[in-house]
This record gives C-alpha cells, structure tokens and sequence, in this order.
C-alpha cells in the first residue's frame, strides 16, 4: 500500500516584417535612383525628396499599423483566455516560499467537495468566487483525475485515505462482503467495512481537533475517531448548503487553539441535477452558479473574521458526468444463447458491471462466453463493452487486489450502460463510474492559501495524491497510501527555515 503512484482559430491576414518592409523601400529607392539620373536638374531633386519622404512616412505607418495589429491580436488572446485553463505557470513575481500566517501560529486546511462537479463546469456560467480562488491559488491545469470505480462513495474515500479502493475497502457504494454475505450500502457506517485511515483520524491521532460536516466515511467511528458531537454530522440531506457552510465558519468564533485544524465540507450538487438531466442543461449551469455562491459565502465569513489568507481551502470534486440515453443500452438478457446470467450474480449492473457467479461455476468460463456473444454483432451494442477477470485488468486500475471486488468486472464505454433486460421505462440523463481514463470522469483540484502558489497551473494527478497534500500541509505524518510521498513538493511552496 505504499508504493508511489506515477504523477500522473483564425489565422490573421500575415503584415510584412519590419525587414521584408525595409528591404522593398530600400529596392524601391535604389529603382528610383537608377531612373533619376541627372542630379544637376533641380525638379529632378524635388521630386527625388518628395517621393523618398513619402515613402519613409509610408514605411513607419506600415511598421505602427503592424505593432498595432500585434498589441491587438495578443491583448484579445491574453483577455479570452481568462476563461480557459492556462499553460503550467506561477504568476509573477515567482513565489519561492510559502507565505507567513497572520492570525494562526499552525496551518488550516477546509477541504471542500462539490459531488459530481464535472471539470470544465466553471466556465459553464460566472463562477467569480471558484475564479477568485483560481486566480489567486494552484489549479490542476486539466482536472483532478478520479479513481476507478468513478463513484461517490469510493473516490471520497480515496481522497482523505490516499488509497485505492482495493486498499480502502469501500469498492463500490453497494457490494457484498463475499464471507459474510452481508451488504454494504452507503448508510453502513460499521469500522470493519471501512479501512485505512481518514484524515480526520489521523488529526485525531495527533491530538488535534477536526471536523467534518457529511463527507463519505466521517460517522464512522475509527481508532481515535468518535464523531464528536458538533463537528461530526450524521448525513440529512435537508440540510440547506448555507447552515453547512455557516457552520464551518463557526469553528472560526472558536479561541485559537479549539479551532479544528482540517475540516470537510460536501455538497451534493450538481451530481443530483446531473444524473436527472445530463451534464449539459441549465439545471447544471443553475446548480454550479449555487455552488459558487456557497464558496462565495465562506470566503465573505473568513474576510469577515480577517482569517482569509490564512486558510488553506482545497476545493475537489468525486467524479465528472457523462450523458446517457436509452438508445445506448446493452441487455443481459441477449447474451442467454452463450451464457444465462441471472440477476443474483449480479451485484452492479452499470456502468462498472461486477459479476459474482456462484462456487462451482468458473469465472473465466463465463467471461469467455460473455466476450464470445459481445463480439459476436448478434448483442445490441455488443462491441461497446469488454468484460474481464478482475485481475486481468489494466493495472492502471488498481482494481483487483481485494476479495470484496466480484470475480468479473466489466468496462463499458462511455455514455452506454448495462442492465438485465428490456422495459418500457424510457430515460435520458446523466451517468459516472466509467473507466477514470475517459476525460468526462474528470473533476477539479483548487488549492488557495499560504502554502499554494498564486495563478500556478500543475498537471492533472490523481485525487489518492490529496491525502498526503493535507499531511504535508499541516506537517504532521500520514498513515502509508498509495499516493507519493514526494507529490506535495511539486504543489505547495516550501516553507520557509
């Protein structure tokens, strides 16, 4: 479990040059002087002055016209790419160090999730506080990558773990435990289904106080870890987004040493809008527009109490979304020629499908006569999934190496989905949990604070890396995962000896 993980337009009319335009007046002269021969004729001088003159003037317009095409044509792509993610940078002057706190004697860090948050919906809509924080933070150039199963309930595990699910446990948000025959699902909050160690428990550890208000994982009692009343919420999603946010802010009224050094705060939008209605309606761009107004809030609250700049707030979401429709389905029901599936074997049907046949039936029979009818052409969308062995997986899955993971796993691609047999429920909407390589899986990483480099832009990485992120930043000693010790170094700037 402690292996490192790999890090993971219209072209304008063309002006000539200063020197094509030098060369053709200098041409242009030395032709005239050829013709102009008799320098004892003063109309011959005249009209030699004039015209070189003219050609001079014409020369230095051509040259300012050209300057001001060039400061026109580079100020318009400075100015739209606001709205765009830019090159790996950090702003100028190039920070070398972590900035000083200015309330705090010892780091904070608010990690924040906006479930579902599909990367590439802040430019959707204004988003000027998501933006504020971009502007002045340390954004993943092009989204945060989710791991594999791209579901809620594991990613938020693997981001305050560091592991992958195989590790941590929570391989699904519904599995069976294949000893016991007992069902997870996402109100099971006994420790034995989850393992590793969450950041909160690691805080605790240390003898610090941390919060958490819903995120995946926090009820449960782990180690240290018991809940505490008024910084552990049990889950009701009732509870309007600005009593989570106002609670948050809320620890900062506290005396300076009873703050909680890390807090967690989850939203469910926009995942809710997006499984409705797909990732391209305007029930999302209202959804986004919310969630930015909630981060508007906490900064205003953090100004307010003048603790702003001595926060660091790491904004993420679990997943991305990617629209579904029924016309992209795939039936188990069609491969009964090759092979009967019941649905009792089946444990999740889409999009990560995960197959447990019952002892005495081979696993590797039922793949082979499951790719056999796929590949046939005689399966309706047959071609548009690939099942497998679970340990015949790519291995940038890590999504093997645990028992509670079914047998056989199948990848279907993107926007399809899986289920038993036809019905006459038709839908369209939104989905997740495909293969974390698909670019719509993917999600965002905002980091603003003392310890993130203003305007920077780092590579897309994986979100098991966050966990040591926020260990580093409160430099205390994580538990071992599967993110890269070494990670941190290349994100936050190096505080000062």
């Amino acid at each position: 479990m402690g292996t490192d993980s790999a890090l993971n337009s219209t072209k304008p009319t063309q002006r000539p040059t200063q020197e094509e335009d030098s060369h053709n007046s200098s041409t242009a002269l030395l032709s005239f002087d050829n013709d102009c021969s008799d320098p004892s004729n003063p109309s011959q001088k005249r009209t030699t002055t004039i015209i070189f003159i003219s050609l001079l003037l014409i020369t230095c317009i051509a040259l300012s016209a050209a300057s001001a095409f060039a400061f026109l044509f580079f100020s318009t792509t400075s100015s739209s790419s606001s709205s765009w993610p830019a090159p790996a940078q950090t702003s100028s002057p190039i920070e070398t160090t972590s900035r000083a706190l200015i309330k705090f004697n010892h780091p904070v860090v608010i990690l924040i999730s906006s479930d579902g948050f599909r990367f590439g919906y802040q430019f959707k809509t204004p988003t000027p506080n998501i933006h504020r924080l971009i502007a002045k933070g340390t954004e993943a150039v092009t989204g945060l990558i989710p791991v594999f199963p791209t579901l809620t309930f594991p990613n938020h595990y693997s981001i305050v773990t560091g592991l992958y699910p195989a590790y941590h446990g929570i391989i699904n948000n519904r599995f069976v435990d294949p000893i016991t025959g007992e069902v997870f699902t996402t109100r099971s909050h006994e420790p034995k289904w989850w393992l590793g160690e969450p950041l909160w428990e690691t805080v605790a550890n240390h003898g610090l106080r941390a919060a958490a208000y819903f995120w995946p994982g926090s009820e449960v009692h782990k180690g240290s870890w018991n809940c505490p009343e008024g910084f552990c919420m049990f889950y009701n999603e009732s509870v309007p987004f600005e009593e989570r946010v106002d609670k948050i802010l809320s620890y900062f009224d506290l005396p300076s040493a009873e703050i909680p050094v890390f807090m967690a705060l989850y939203f469910e939008d926009p995942d809710h809008q997006g499984h409705q209605v797909g990732p391209d309606d305007p029930e999302i761009t209202e959804a986004v527009s919310g969630i930015d107004k909630m981060i508007g809030r906490l900064i205003n609250g953090l100004e307010k109490r003048g603790v702003f700049e001595d926060v660091h707030i790491i904004m993420v979401g679990d997943h991305g979304m990617v629209g579904t429709c029924d016309k992209k389905l795939i039936f188990l029901d069609d491969l009964a020629h090759w092979v009967k599936i019941p649905a009792e074997w089946v444990q999740y049907y889409t999009p990560a499908l995960s197959i447990r046949p019952p002892p005495g039936v081979s696993p590797s029979s039922v793949v082979g006569k499951i790719n056999e009818g796929l590949q046939s052409g005689k399966v309706q969308n047959g071609k548009h999934l690939k099942v497998y062995l679970k340990e015949e997986l790519p291995s940038r899955l890590h999504y093997s190496a645990s028992d509670r993971i079914p047998p056989i796993i199948g990848l279907v691609e993107e926007g399809f989905k899986v289920e038993e047999q036809r019905s006459k429920h038709q839908e369209c909407g939104g989905a997740h949990g495909y293969d974390n390589a698909f670019f719509s899986m993917r999600t965002i990483f905002i980091g603003h604070g003392p310890q993130f480099a203003r305007g920077r832009k780092v590579p897309s990485f994986e979100n098991v890396q966050i966990y040591n992120l926020v260990t580093s930043i409160l430099n205390i000693k994580g538990a071992p995962n599967n993110g890269s010790l070494s990670f941190p170094g290349f994100v936050l700037l190096p505080t000062p000896k």
